[in-house]
């Protein structure tokens, strides 16, 4: 933002030609293409530079970076509503200019918006160089304070907010010396190495283990015969 942004919104409206330098900016944030085309149409002829977004929550991004004079919000628009966006845009600071626009509809809505957010005007949709030249007036006039500040949270408690970085929540451990002080050398650990079996030796076992599932089976079955008679006592 220029800093005299009063003087400069002033001589726009009375000089056909500006440097682009020296130019106010304006932000248009409204999500209908027509009533954007519209706004930017008007605000041409007065020499400003012309901003358009179509997202309250994009709105306040760009008004941090732009940091225009003025902006011309629409208050039914997505993610953030324009009551909404205007809060922030003033909580965040700068000099910037709000002007609401909304259809006939949200009239109330628009009224206490304008005096919750410390709008310099609101406009009724669809606007027309005539409408505005009879806000502009109000527009050059000095900015009123927002009261709906002190109750943004309790308006919007749901919206998110931006916690400041604090740093570290823990210190910082301090850093161990390298080699430890009295610390000698490790000593070597006997190498483990586990016995090798050939395969002359498992196929022993195997056989052992054959030989001896043979003969449990042959008692069993011995066992069997004599019971039933077959074999001689």
């Amino acid at each position: 933002m220029s800093p005299h942004p009063l003087p400069n919104l002033i001589r726009m409206g009375l000089v056909t030609e500006v440097n682009d330098d020296a130019a106010p900016t304006v932000l248009i944030v409204d999500n209908n293409p027509m009533s954007s085309m519209r706004l930017s149409n008007l605000f041409k002829p007065r020499n400003f530079n012309v901003e358009v977004c179509d997202d309250g929550d994009k709105a306040v991004d760009e008004y941090i970076r732009l940091d225009p004079e003025l902006v011309v919000l629409s208050l039914d628009i997505p993610s953030l509503d324009g009551h909404l966006a205007a809060l922030e845009m003033r909580e965040h600071g700068g000099e910037g200019r709000i002007v609401f626009v909304a259809p006939a509809r949200m009239a109330d809505i628009a009224h206490n918006a304008a005096f919750s957010a410390g709008a310099v005007a609101w406009l009724q949709k669809p606007i027309s160089g005539e409408s505005l030249e009879a806000v502009w007036p109000q527009v050059l006039g000095p900015i009123p304070g927002a009261p709906g500040l002190e109750d943004l949270d309790e308006l919007y408690p749901d919206r998110v907010q931006i916690e400041v970085d604090e740093g570290p929540l823990l210190p910082a451990l301090p850093g161990l010396p390298l080699p430890l002080p009295g610390a000698g050398p490790l000593p070597e650990l006997p190498v483990v190495v586990p016995p090798t079996v050939t395969v002359e030796e498992t196929k022993k076992k195997g056989k052992g283990k054959l030989v001896l599932l043979l003969v449990v089976i042959a008692s069993a079955v011995g066992g069997v015969a004599y019971a039933l008679g077959m074999l001689p006592v």
